[in-house]
Order: structure tokens, then sequence, then C-alpha cells
């Protein structure tokens, strides 16, 4: 299986981008966002990306309309996603659902499905090809909340590639609505879930009271310079599957044997990441988990609600420690800032915001892991079958590289369902984080990450 070709260069041909509007007339009204919703570390705009094979049972049919009609129809649901967001005091974003619609682009490339590789995982050759950064589309206020590109290929595959406002949903939100754009597309009237706004159900109490200890949002001050350079980066993607995860939990001591993957693999990840950056011992570290909270209501959310629903729970510990100490050390960090989150934890963290202004959760020396593998992109059918990749279209979050790596679901040519993990770091670091997971992974046979197939890398 050889690896997927980073070089590969192709000519997109895209029309002038377009906006989509609600295909009836919506309420005309404000929606305020949660107090989840607008925190500072969720404006941004995030890019995934969807490849769909050449179905021949759809010939004749064009990719293109056939989702340009079904948005439109969507929208009539959706219809706070066709608006802008404005701020109102204290910098409270609200929806102004002004139906102006979401930006569209129409686009045909001369290339294949095939030549992307095997297996298909970031980095994306030409992604800015593919998901086009319309110029002035891309700022937080008064911006289209979605903008969409649909890029036919050659063999008759297209890709779907979509950039969302962070702030108004999560991936199982942005899931939820592309799939009501798929049943439409389908030939359904309405989506299967209804979507359900109320944003109040997380909106902070009166009055705020912060009521856990909330390090992810700590203000933590740069003192040796910005986390990582820009101008020598290395990104690498790594596969995961049964072999590999049991190979590293090797290393986990007998009572925390019945840690979760997404546990074990982390706090592999987050030791082998800070021993590679080589960190002064005495400086404080951190993994911030992505930790869903749909499950953790009482009485639960409503089924359709579609907004940012997850908290940032955070393990902190020192470099020297993380490093020195053995696996089982970080992974009890992991699993204890996991299990700090519940309804309450939630609530706190509204409150918080309201009283601290909406912060940004802390970047500095710290490695963001979030689990995508049940998100649903791949489950995506707009009539052409499930998808042969969905995700997240890079390993980063906002405009800071390094700083985040997302488990994306991948299943090869063996039958054999993994994870397949982005890395960004500095290409002396990745050098250094290679030869430590690879140690980690010695005894098993596929351990050699230099030549393992599963592993691609552009420096």
């Amino acid at each position: 299986m050889a690896p997927p070709p980073t070089s590969l260069v192709f000519t997109v041909r895209r029309r002038e981008p377009e906006l989509i509007s609600p295909a009836m007339p919506t309420p005309r009204e404000r929606k305020p966002l949660s107090d989840i919703d607008d925190q500072d570390g969720l404006r941004f705009h995030i890019p995934s990306i969807v490849f769909y094979r050449y179905n021949p049972s759809m010939q004749g049919k064009d990719p293109v309309n056939v989702i340009r009609e079904a948005l439109a129809e969507a929208l009539v649901f959706y219809y706070p996603f066709a608006g802008r967001l404005i701020e109102g005091p204290k910098r409270k974003l609200i929806v102004d659902c002004n139906g102006e619609g979401i930006l569209f682009i129409e686009a045909d490339a001369d290339v294949t499905l095939e030549q992307f590789g095997d297996p298909l995982q970031p980095p994306f050759p030409c992604l800015e090809e593919l998901l086009y950064d319309v110029p002035g589309s891309s700022g937080v206020l008064n911006s289209p909340l979605l903008l969409i590109q649909v890029t036919r290929l050659k063999c008759g595959g297209f890709i779907f590639g979509i950039r969302l406002l962070h702030t108004m949903s999560d991936a199982a939100g942005l899931v939820q609505f592309m799939t009501a754009v798929s049943e439409i597309a389908r030939g359904a009237q309405s989506p299967a879930i209804p979507p359900v706004w109320e944003r109040q159900l997380l909106s902070a109490r009166n009055p705020p009271h912060v009521t856990h200890s909330h390090h992810e949002y700590d203000q933590v001050a740069d003192t040796k310079g910005t986390i990582i350079p820009l101008d020598d980066m290395a990104h690498q993607s790594f596969f995961f599957g049964l072999n590999e995860i049991t190979a590293i939990r090797r290393f986990v001591p007998p009572h925390l044997r019945h840690s979760s993957t997404f546990e074990v693999l982390t706090a592999c990840l987050w030791r082998c990441r800070t021993i590679a950056l080589q960190p002064d011992p005495t400086e404080e570290v951190r993994v911030i988990c992505i930790v869903n909270a749909r499950t953790k209501f009482n009485p639960p959310l409503p089924i359709g609600y579609w907004g940012n629903l997850f908290a940032f729970p955070v393990a902190l510990t020192t470099a020297g420690n993380l490093c020195q100490n053995p696996l089982g050390y970080a992974v009890d960090l992991v699993r204890k800032a996991k299990a700090e989150v519940d309804e309450e934890y939630m609530k706190s963290v509204a409150d918080l915001m309201v009283i601290k202004g909406r912060p940004h959760f802390t970047v500095v020396r710290s490695y963001l892991v979030s689990d995508v593998t049940r998100a649903g992109f791949g489950e995506v059918d707009f009539g052409w079958g499930k998808a042969a990749y969905g995700g997240p279209a890079k390993g980063g979050v906002g405009a800071i590289p390094g700083v985040a790596s997302f488990y994306i679901p991948y299943r090869n040519k063996k039958g054999e369902n993994g994870i397949v993990v982005p890395i960004c770091l500095p290409a002396i670091a990745m050098e250094r984080f290679v030869k430590e997971l690879d140690s980690m992974l010695k005894d098993h046979p596929t351990s050699d990450l230099s030549k393992s197939p599963l592993i691609t890398s552009a420096l």
C-alpha cells in the first residue's frame, strides 16, 4: 500500500461563489447562542472534508446540483445557519436570522480519487483548492456561517468540503445538518431528526457561580516563546489498529487495564509528544480532552439539539513528571480529567464564561485531542453511497498549528478498523516523536514506523 502522494498537484476550476438561501421564507428573528457556544476558543472556522467514489447507479446525476438544491431545502429547517452573527453586550453572540444564506462553490478538478492515495487521510494535497477561502468570508461577525464546496473529480466521484464557524455547532451538530441535507437529497421531504435550538438550556445561571476548577481556562504566560515554530513543521498521520493499541496497553498497570482506548492512546501521545518537544522539566504541560457531554444531562437534552455540547477538561503536570513516570501515570491523569465532566461541570463552564468574559482555553504547552471516530462524517450519503473518507480536513485548531490532533476512523484493505491520528510538530521534534513511539511498539511486527505503509509524512 503506497503512501498518499502529498506532492500531488492538480488544477481546480471554480465558479464564482454564490449564496444559497432557504428555499422558503423563514422566521426573521434574533437567537442568542448558548454560553458554551460563544466562548473565545470556538470563534473560528473549522474545515471538514468528505470524499465520495463514483457510483454507476447515479449516472447522469450531478452531485453539485443535487446538493445545492438539498441545501436550500435543509436551510428551511436549519435557518439560523443562513443568518449572520452579531455581538451584543459583554461579547454575547447572537444569530441575526436574516436568511442571507450560506456560501456555496461549484468546482471541477482534473484528478481522480485514486490519485489521492490509499489510505485517504490528512494532510490532503491542495486543500486550499478543495475548500477555497473566499476573501472576506472567514470573519466571526457578519460573515457566512457555512462555506461549502462540491468538487467533481475526473473519475465521476466528488469531494464535499465544508467550513463551519464553530460557535454554531460541534461535530455532532454539523453531521446532523449534513445528514438532513443528504436525506433531502435522496428524496425526503424533511429531516428524520428535526433540529432543536433551545440554546438557553446551556446559558449561565443567575447569578452565575463557578463550582469546578477549570484549568483549561487558566491564563498561562508563554515565557519560553511561541509554542511551536511555524517555518519548519512536519505533518504525519499515524495508524493505530488493534495490534498497536494492544502493544501500548502493555505499559498500563493492572489497576488501569479497563481504561478506554481514548484514554490509553491520549496518554501515550501526550507523553511521546512532550518527550519530543523537550520542554524544561519544571514547566507545566497539559492535555485537553474534548469530552462529549450529550449523555451527561438529567433529564437529557432534547434529541436534535445541534449546538456545542462538549467540554475541555484538562490533565496537567510538569514535563519532568510526565516524561519520567511510567505511562500509567499519564493514563490516570487523563481518566480523572474526563471523569470530571457532568451536567454541573457544563453549567460551571457556562457561568465562568459570563464571569470571565468568555476566555479562550489555554494553548501554552497544551495538547488538545478530539475523538471524531463516532461523529459520523463517513456515514453521510447524498445518494452516491457512504464516504471513502469523512472527517477533519487537517489536524489543527484555529490558526494555531500543532496544538491539536483528531482521532479519525479508518478501515484498511484487510478489513481492520483503526484510528488515524494526524500529528504536527517541528521537524526535529517529529523525528524524536517517531523514535519514542516506535520504542513503545517495538515488539509489534509492524512497529517500525519508518516502514509502516499506514504512516504518511509531508515535511
